[in-house]
């Protein structure tokens, strides 16, 4: 009888979860293939009018060494600052995972950048950029050192924007791997020092194989924050010097706000998506296959 009521009430589970599904296909769903739909046609945002156009849009793209540069600028960002942000991150939560007052007052100080707004990190770090009068120039003077620009060089800028970006919100994942660490059995480790394990050994065999999800999670997390990339690019360089630092998030939004091409932004908007997704998809495919049995 039991088990008849069971099915019987199992209907009435769904009320549950209603609310949920009604919100993420407004807030998800509908934006989703609405921009699809919008993708397919020639929409000018000025006057409204709407053409069909099918794959014309994506033609265009195809073609458009614009779009195909800001591709690259993105691919680029987000292949210098996913390794870093999972490397520091960890290596700060391995050095800052002890009791104490000096632990907790350094990973509050880390955590807090993140707490900051991005005009505020941008505007920061602008001044300290700054040709003669900023502190990264005078700091250069001082040493004797030739003045450097990094802002309006093509091949520095961008590294420094990964720079300023990983300094911004680095104290994010380090907090997830704090968390990740302290679910570590302090069992495994006491076994590992009687067997005469050293530091790089407990490293290796224990600490890095307990963290294997979690590096995975940090990595596909920042994929997907940083494919994103527009205000600290737009606020720090404007996408200069000549487009070096122009991201796809930039292009979609000069399309459909100084352009008013709302369907040519939106096809951009389609493969930012399917970049984002591949990114997502590799990284998950090479951590299965890490944890695959040889």
């Amino acid at each position: 009888m039991s088990g008849v009521a069971l099915r019987r009430s199992r209907p009435g589970n769904g009320l549950f979860v209603l609310p949920f599904v009604v919100l993420y296909a407004l807030l998800v769903l509908w934006p989703l293939f609405k921009g699809m739909s919008i993708s397919l046609h020639d929409h000018d945002l000025l006057s409204d009018d709407s053409f069909y156009v099918g794959l014309a849009n994506f033609v265009e793209l195809g073609g458009d060494e614009r779009f195909r540069g800001v591709v690259w600028n993105t691919v680029k960002f987000v292949g210098f600052s996913v390794p870093l942000f999972v490397v520091l991150s960890l290596s700060l939560a391995l050095a800052l995972n002890r009791p104490g007052t000096l632990g907790a007052v350094l990973r509050a100080t880390f955590f807090c950048a993140s707490v900051f707004s991005v005009t505020i990190v941008t505007l920061v770090w602008k001044l300290a950029l700054m040709p003669e009068r900023g502190l990264i120039a005078q700091l250069l003077a001082a040493a004797g050192l030739s003045e450097v620009t990094p802002l309006t060089s093509e091949m520095l800028a961008l590294p420094v924007i990964v720079l300023v970006t990983v300094w911004w919100i680095v104290g994010l994942p380090m907090i997830v791997f704090l968390a990740a660490l302290q679910q570590i059995p302090a069992d495994l480790y006491e076994a590992a020092t009687l067997d005469n394990a050293g530091r790089w050994r407990r490293l290796t065999r224990i600490t890095l194989p307990m963290l294997s999800r979690t590096i995975a999670l940090v990595a596909v997390i920042e994929v997907i924050r940083q494919a994103q990339v527009f205000p600290q690019m737009w606020l720090l360089t404007s996408g200069g010097p000549n487009n070096s630092t122009r991201s796809i998030v930039q292009f979609i939004y000069e399309q459909a706000y100084m352009e008013l091409s709302l369907g040519y932004a939106s096809a951009a908007s389609q493969i930012l998506f399917v970049v984002m997704l591949l990114g997502v998809s590799l990284q998950l495919w090479l951590e299965r296959e890490r944890r695959a049995p040889r």
